[in-house]
């Protein structure tokens, strides 16, 4: 594994993180919830600061971001961060965006038509936001040769009032302007409940919890894997306490069960972990000791 600034090499592949927002300010406490103790920011202030960890606020920094996957075979991108011009009254971060998100895209050598795939780990806000734009008075996929792999559990699930829960009210009119599009215009293929191989070394791995199909993506290269681990974590103080859920997880026991799964499998498959909310390079290894995960960023 070979790392340049926000590029990543994995076997033939290269990576590339597309930045969308720096996040800052999350009260640890919030985010968190009741299982939060303060002596768990004071033991790894030190590493944290100041990439991910405001030392004078002592609040969290975080990131919005996707990645860029370009291999011999395919270009693809894991996830699409928030998107612009979003109608989003209930998560203000998001409202009305405008980012250089396809300004940075276009620096890494890629335009929208070059995309063969999108690869949705799940319909939250913050992953769904840029599979489409504004253009002619519609919300029209912004990539428009790619094929957009998602879970048609998550389909059926956020297309349906029934999803309306309180953890999932940031992503409420979500599927209406960032999912539905996709699929009116024919450009959605459905990743059935179990995962599998979508596409040769591209696996979706179910890994529930954080919302009701979310699913990681392996992608593996001359022996080596890259983990897109998705919302597994919200930042790197989870590995080491794997069971603090975040705000925004909608099945608590199963996102802990998930999480730990997860950190598992990266520190025995040696597998590159890639975080969409990451702050600092959002890439890293995963290490075990006894009943301990210890993380280093890359």
């Amino acid at each position: 594994m070979k790392r340049a600034e926000n590029i990543f090499y994995v076997g033939d592949l290269k990576i590339t993180r597309i930045d969308e927002l720096t996040l800052r300010g999350a009260d640890p406490a919030r985010l968190f919830g009741e299982n939060w103790q303060p002596a768990a920011l004071e033991k790894h202030r030190a590493w944290l600061v100041p990439e991910n960890l405001d030392a004078d606020e002592n609040t969290l920094v975080q990131s919005t971001h996707c990645w860029l996957v370009q291999s011999p075979g395919f270009t693809l991108l894991v996830d699409t961060a928030s998107g612009n011009d979003k109608e989003r009254p209930h998560n203000l971060v998001f409202h009305h965006l405008q980012t250089d998100f396809l300004a940075q895209l276009a620096l890494a050598g890629v335009n929208p038509g070059d995309i063969d795939y999108v690869l949705l780990t799940h319909l939250h806000v913050d992953h769904v936001g840029w599979n489409t734009r504004w253009l002619n008075s519609k919300w029209v996929p912004t990539f428009p040769n790619a094929t957009y792999l998602m879970s048609g559990t998550e389909v059926e699930y956020y297309g349906s009032a029934a999803s309306h829960n309180k953890a999932n009210i940031p992503s409420l009119g979500v599927f209406a302007d960032s999912v539905l599009p996709v699929i009116s215009a024919g450009q959605a293929r459905m990743v059935a409940r179990g995962g599998g191989e979508v596409l040769k070394g591209v696996t979706f791995i179910p890994t529930p919890g954080h919302s009701l199909d979310h699913m990681s993506v392996s992608i593996e290269s001359e022996g080596e894997e890259a983990f897109f681990a998705g919302d597994l974590m919200h930042h790197p103080l989870q590995v080491y306490y794997p069971e603090l859920n975040s705000m925004y997880c909608e099945f608590a026991g199963s996102a802990r069960a998930s999480r730990l799964w997860g950190l598992q499998y990266a520190a025995e498959r040696q597998a590159i972990w890639f975080s969409p909310h990451f702050a600092a390079s959002s890439a890293g290894r995963v290490t075990r000791e006894g009943d301990t995960f210890h993380w280093q960023f890359l």
